[in-house]
């Protein structure tokens, strides 16, 4: 579908490449299209492309007060997607090209792909933290979309900074939830979320995960409601509503600690006819970029 024009409200989106903007960056998109190891069959490798084009369905501008444009409050590029992320050798490109980006102190937004792209993102953001959303644990054994959690315990990653928030009823073994507990892992399920609210589990969630250091977060948008999330292949009913995943996003995102983050597990070849869970997933984008506005005093 053509959209419209108007000089007076501008798209958000078409960032320009890194080569094309000097200094630094204030942000930087990166695409993961990794799909080979996942546990359901999935079209994600098409979504970061898709996520790119339903940005310019936004605008950037927040309503405030004041409002802003995030496109003059930010420096933004577009990394471009990494070739063939899958295996050991497409997630030690991914280390070295999140690496790179953080070295120039931008925050790191990965589009995935599936959930896998959480064990490469994560290390090559040198986080010591990890805050999933997420209704799932991925503390499965193996190499996939179910592993990457317990991947990066096994590789160092010290559990008792890692928080999980959104794990649901009906959608996990018991064999992983005595998992998690066993490594300490901080478990926040979907019904605590419901009762707290996002910022005051967001506070528990960032004081724990935060504590040692640097935090990357994983947006898995499977924690939504199917209604929501019809192109997440695990979604369920009774998800998080968008707004909330949303409110999650920001709140996270305009924390200093959280330097890096992934959107993940959206298939955009299976989504509704309406593309309303790729455009959920770009929405996660813009909160991440209006939490970092928000340090800013944007």
């Amino acid at each position: 579908m053509a959209l419209s024009y108007d000089p007076l409200w501008p798209r958000a989106g078409d960032w320009p490449r890194p080569s094309e903007m000097t200094g630094e960056w204030d942000a930087a998109i990166l695409g993961v299209p990794a799909f080979r190891t996942s546990l359901s069959p999935t079209g994600a490798h098409a979504t970061p492309a898709a996520v790119r084009d339903a940005l310019r369905r936004y605008s950037p501008t927040l309503m405030g007060p004041p409002a802003i444009d995030l496109a003059e409050s930010l420096r933004i590029v577009d990394a471009g997607d990494i070739n063939e992320p899958d295996g050991a050798a497409g997630e030690a490109s991914v280390r070295a090209a999140v690496e790179a980006l953080r070295a120039r102190d931008a925050f790191v937004v990965a589009l995935g792909g599936d959930n896998s792209i959480t064990y490469a993102v994560t290390q090559g953001a040198d986080a010591a933290g990890l805050i999933t959303l997420d209704a799932h644990f991925d503390l499965r054994d193996g190499v996939s979309n179910g592993s990457p959690v317990r991947r990066l315990v096994e590789d160092g990653l010290d559990p008792r900074r890692i928080v999980q928030i959104g794990i649901a009823d009906f959608a996990n073994s018991l064999a992983y939830a005595h998992r998690a507990a066993d490594l300490g892992i901080t478990v926040i399920t979907l019904d605590e979320v419901r009762r707290r609210g996002a910022a005051d589990v967001m506070a528990e969630a960032l004081s724990v995960a935060g504590a040692a250091g640097s935090v990357h977060l994983d947006i898995d948008v499977d924690v939504c409601d199917r209604s929501v999330a019809p192109g997440c292949p695990a979604s369920v009913p009774g998800g998080l509503a968008a707004w909330e995943l949303r409110a999650l996003v920001r709140a996270a995102a305009s924390d200093p600690r959280v330097l890096s983050a992934d959107i993940v597990e959206v298939d955009a070849t299976a989504d509704a006819s309406d593309g309303r869970t790729v455009r959920l997933a770009a929405l996660c984008v813009l909160e991440l970029l209006a939490g970092l506005a928000s340090r800013k005093g944007g």
